[in-house]
């Protein structure tokens, strides 16, 4: 019973609302990133991830390593659940970033334009010379305390269970010499598996773990990669491990 009242509830009032404060904070990311294209941007994104869970009665709990300077540049490495994992990020996470995007999606009427002003990274993979491009964009907006967040999984699990790592994420670090920041979220994918847009209310934990600092050299990839995993992993339970 309390859960068809939740269906009547999520599908009648919370998703017409958050369609309304979606396109309203847009467009009011779109205006005030004019000015302000960082600091606008993050207050408009902690909106909209903040609005997006409380409606839809998602708690988030943020669990932060006191290492993780909000004055510094990181490459925040997360595994990817759910949906919900881009709203709890977006109005949780505390720090000011950028996210890697496809540059298809800049397409998306309001989502694509605010993100296009807003400064997100846009990747163009298709040639050479569009991932040297996208490389020198990055380096510009990744400094003085903007970072950025990636899936390295690349997509949502389909099982719960976390995918393989690509290399690309921790390609980029090499290339930007910043450290890693390991971020596990736990819950989200009970909250809203890939096969469905019905919501489950529940809590999703987001725990910020230590940076992994680059060494005389520079990160090793393999190593790196190995390592943001297990450390990932060491906060998920077990039937969210391969």
């Amino acid at each position: 019973m309390k859960l068809f009242l939740y269906r009547i509830y999520q599908w009648c009032i919370a998703t017409p609302l958050v369609i309304i404060f979606t396109i309203i904070y847009a467009l009011l990311s779109c205006i005030g990133s004019i000015v302000s294209p960082n600091r606008w941007a993050h207050y408009m994104g902690v909106a909209w991830g903040w609005t997006w869970c409380t409606l839809m009665l998602v708690r988030v709990k943020v669990v932060r390593s006191p290492k993780v300077s909000k004055n510094s540049s990181y490459v925040f490495v997360a595994n990817h659940q759910s949906a919900y994992d881009i709203f709890s990020i977006y109005g949780f996470l505390g720090y000011q970033y950028k996210w890697m995007m496809r540059k298809a999606l800049t397409n998306i009427p309001f989502i694509g334009w605010a993100c296009r002003t807003a400064g997100h990274i846009m990747v163009d993979n298709k040639s050479a010379a569009g991932i040297k491009a996208t490389i020198a964009d990055a380096k510009k907006k990744l400094q003085g305390g903007v970072s950025v967040v990636i899936f390295p999984e690349g997509r949502r699990t389909d099982t719960g269970k976390m995918g393989p790592f690509k290399n690309g994420a921790f390609k980029l670090a090499v290339e930007f010499g910043l450290p890693l920041v390991p971020v596990t979220i736990d819950g989200a994918y009970k909250v809203m598996p890939r096969n469905t847009f019905n919501v489950t209310p529940g809590t999703i934990k987001l725990t910020v773990h230590d940076p992994i600092e680059p060494g005389e050299d520079g990160h090793n990839v393999s190593h790196v990669s190995e390592l943001c995993r297990k450390t990932i992993q060491s906060c998920l339970p077990a039937e969210n491990c391969d």
